[in-house]
């Protein structure tokens, strides 16, 4: 008797999962997968990752729940087209059921999946799950993408529709009748079958954040030194422990603030799938040959928080610590290692996605480019945030500072690595010299 699978990627939850009630909804019997993709873990630089914990953990919940409903759940390390090119040839499978992925690497590899499945017979099916309008769906009038965020966001909020933020009925239909239990199931892999430690991190349960955090959230945001300065349910929507529907229906209510910043998620996601290049590139292509300075004492100075900025390096010394780095520690870290460094943003996106237990390829790329000047929708190039401006209006109490960076105001302090008035218009000089010079 045939049976579909049905692929876990970035929505790694029984609830709300569009890919999942299709595949349910199929009139075959399911069996869930995971796979631990090689082509992405074996580029790791450690082996110690909270990212890789964190999955893990979530992959055996998905497998104990299964279980508990009257299924099987699979789970392999391996490469994506050989693990699919072996239960292929096993089992007579009738279909692959997966959400969409809007990555580079991911496109490519769907592409080469769907073209094996046909061969052995089964269909591919990828739904849209992770965002509410995606790819095409959402262009301006010259029929591509829109270059200010203000444009997208206004034709966000006209176009979308309560049936678009509703739940789907996953959790409901996920029961015996519809599952598949498979008596010759592989015991799925652990961490050290992986080569992996166990390596974790805080991150905040699953659930809607509180109403009241919710509806503060526009006076929070910014002030990295609050307890609860922002949801911190980024690594839910990474990983889809969380539904962002149901995240956009408490935000709609609520809040404009966070509902825009959910939107702008949508919005890189949407930019990466029209413009792949943008990982590796920058878009604008008048600022593709600047003569950045890369230099790498001064780079592993910002890594380690030691750059006599403290706003600068109490953001990095929680990344380092955490995994994690509120949102005005950020931009003020990403703008003084592109400006006052003059440091390549690849390095920096590069150091972000070996840290960030959020990491997302689309959100770090566009805010990247976004504060160096190159991105689809960017800051201008001209802009150079001063580090300590940014302290006084964000930490003006040093509550945050003086939790990461305790040895500020005294000696053991470092001084500042380069001044700001210097260092700005030497990234104003550069930046303009290769602006024009392109142009």
């Amino acid at each position: 008797m045939k049976f579909v699978l049905f692929w876990h990627r970035r929505d790694l939850r029984v609830h709300d999962n569009a890919g999942l009630t299709a595949a349910l909804q199929s009139g075959y019997p399911v069996v869930p997968l995971f796979i631990y993709d090689r082509e992405i873990l074996d580029l790791l630089p450690s082996r110690r990752d909270a990212r890789v914990t964190f999955i893990y953990d979530q992959v055996e919940r998905l497998g104990q729940e299964t279980q508990a409903a009257g299924g099987s759940f699979l789970a392999f390390y391996g490469r994506p087209l050989e693990v699919f090119e072996q239960l292929l040839s096993q089992h007579e499978v009738a279909a692959i059921y997966t959400n969409e992925d809007y990555e580079p690497y991911a496109a490519e590899r769907d592409g080469a999946i769907t073209a094996l499945a046909r061969q052995h017979g089964a269909e591919f099916h990828a739904f849209k799950d992770q965002v509410i309008f995606a790819k095409n769906e959402l262009l301006g009038k010259s029929g591509k993408p829109a270059r200010t965020f203000g444009s997208y966001r206004k034709a966000w909020l006209e176009k979308v529709q309560d049936v678009d933020l509703q739940p789907h009925p996953s959790a409901q239909l996920f029961r015996a009748e519809n599952l598949r239990a498979l008596p010759d199931a592989p015991a799925r892999p652990t961490l050290a079958d992986m080569g992996f430690e166990r390596c974790e991190q805080f991150v905040p349960a699953n659930e809607l954040p509180t109403e009241a955090l919710v509806r503060d959230y526009h006076k929070t945001r910014d002030r990295p030194g609050l307890v609860n300065s922002s949801t911190r349910r980024s690594v839910h929507l990474r990983f889809g422990t969380l539904s962002v529907r149901a995240l956009m229906r408490q935000a709609r209510e609520l809040n404009p603030k966070l509902l825009a910043e959910l939107v702008w998620r949508d919005y890189f996601m949407m930019l990466l799938w029209h413009y792949p290049g943008t990982a590796t590139e920058s878009f604008d292509p008048r600022l593709r040959q600047v003569p950045y300075r890369n230099n790498e004492d001064e780079f592993a100075a910002w890594c380690a928080g030691q750059t006599g900025y403290p706003l600068v390096d109490a953001g990095m010394r929680e990344l380092n610590a955490t995994g994690y780095m509120p949102n005005r520690a950020r931009i003020t870290a990403a703008g003084f290692l592109v400006k006052h460094l003059l440091i390549d943003w690849r390095w920096g996106d590069g150091y972000f996605a070996d840290k960030l237990l959020d990491y997302d390829m689309s959100q770090n790329v566009g805010n990247w480019q976004w504060m160096a000047g190159t991105g689809v929708v960017a800051a201008p190039w001209f802009r150079v945030y001063s580090p300590q401006s940014q302290l006084e209006s964000y930490d003006p109490d040093l509550a945050y500072v003086k939790q990461w960076v305790p040895e500020y105001g005294t000696a053991a302090y470092p001084a500042p690595i380069v001044d700001h008035k210097f260092a700005r218009q030497r990234a104003i000089d550069t930046l303009r010299t290769a602006y024009r010079a392109e142009s």
